[in-house]
């Protein structure tokens, strides 16, 4: 399958890119705006399956949004179809509502909703029959799921993010584009940790990329349109 995964320099997608590549048989892209870490990935990659490929795009994905033209041309000349997207990018910033600035703001809108929305955009032309959309989103953002102070504009994002998974497969279902939202509970990151000091969430990077890897292989033969919260906490 050609995979495309974004923010995959590091945490969950970083995980996700070499577990794909260790199934064998898949070519992935790998977008972060950090070279050095992709070319870790790229040589980490490299010495666990000879049967995968994997091309690395080092790039700042805030550009999309005013030409998508030079990143469009970079995947294009990996492969010129695209059987699976991870909309993983993301960005959590830990402030006061009332504190927060505004280039913070759409810092956050910016990377959790607009960006991959574009790039989805952007994409379909480019999307086999089938193909499988994941929007990687958060219980922050999950109607009726704990919230928390300081978060405020990082759930919305996300919350933004879920009903445009609702919404594209609707419009996309009879092109047999999949598109789904995985509702991730605390994952222990970099940028977790970096949101919340020395705590300690109960599952790893890679355990997460695992089921993430799984579902966006065989999960659009049994839901579309689904915003499916992914936590062993209650609620």
């Amino acid at each position: 399958m050609n995979i495309i995964i974004t923010g995959a320099s590091k945490g969950i997608g970083f995980e996700l890119a070499k577990n794909f590549y260790k199934r064998g048989q898949h070519h992935i892209i790998a977008i972060s705006r950090n070279k050095e870490r992709l070319n870790t990935l790229k040589v980490t990659c490299e010495s666990i399956n000879i049967n995968s490929k994997i091309d690395i795009i080092a790039t700042d994905l805030n550009s999309i949004l005013l030409d998508t033209r030079i990143l469009l041309q970079s995947i294009k000349q990996c492969f010129k179809k695209v059987d699976i997207l991870i909309n993983n990018a993301g960005l959590l910033i830990n402030k006061s509502f009332n504190m927060i600035e505004e280039e913070e703001k759409k810092r956050i809108f910016n990377t959790n909703f607009f960006i991959p929305a574009k790039l989805t955009e952007v994409l379909i032309p480019f999307f086999n029959n089938p193909s499988h959309v994941i929007n990687i989103g958060s219980m922050g953002g999950y109607q009726g799921s704990s919230k928390f102070p300081g978060l405020s504009y990082y759930s919305a994002s996300k919350g933004a993010l879920a009903i445009l998974t609702e919404c594209l497969a609707e419009e996309y279902k009879e092109k047999q584009i999949y598109f789904n939202c995985l509702a991730l509970g605390s994952v222990q990151t970099e940028m977790l940790d970096k949101a919340f000091p020395g705590y300690k969430a109960p599952l790893l990077a890679n355990e997460i990329a695992e089921f993430i890897a799984d579902f966006a292989i065989n999960g659009y033969k049994y839901f579309n349109g689904k915003i499916l919260p992914v936590s062993i906490s209650t609620p």
